[in-house]
């Protein structure tokens, strides 16, 4: 619990642009404390391992997200609000990689080092 003011990764943006990083993050930090049943469905979860994951995911969330989520007291609800309100993220980002990826060709580029560059955009 001490080191849950340490800040493992960075905090969920309110443009959205970090949700798949963030979501993955959250699930692997939860994991490894064992906390990650807190924000499965039909949990059993103590009060105290409710309060340490509802903690730690409003540390990691932008901090106007953290007001307008204020009166949420269960880890699991506040994780299906945020997923309800960035889940459609998935396909449009998948669909836009998948396109971007399609159209990728080494020949447009001037040097190796800008389609490496491009690549890896892509890629993350």
């Amino acid at each position: 619990m001490a080191n849950i003011e340490n800040q493992k990764f960075i905090t969920l943006d309110n443009s959205r642009k970090n949700y798949l990083s963030w979501v993955l993050n959250v699930k692997l930090h939860l994991s490894a404390n064992k906390l990650r049943h807190t924000i499965d469905e039909d949990n059993a979860a103590s009060n105290e391992e409710r309060a340490t994951a509802l903690i730690f995911l409003r540390y990691h969330i932008d901090d106007g997200m953290k007001y307008e989520y204020l009166t949420v007291e269960n880890p699991l609800e506040l994780w299906q609000n945020l997923n309800d309100r960035f889940e459609h993220l998935k396909s449009v980002v998948l669909s836009k990689a998948l396109n971007d990826w399609s159209q990728l060709r080494f020949r447009d580029f001037k040097t190796v080092s800008e389609y490496n560059s491009t690549l890896f955009k892509i890629v993350s």
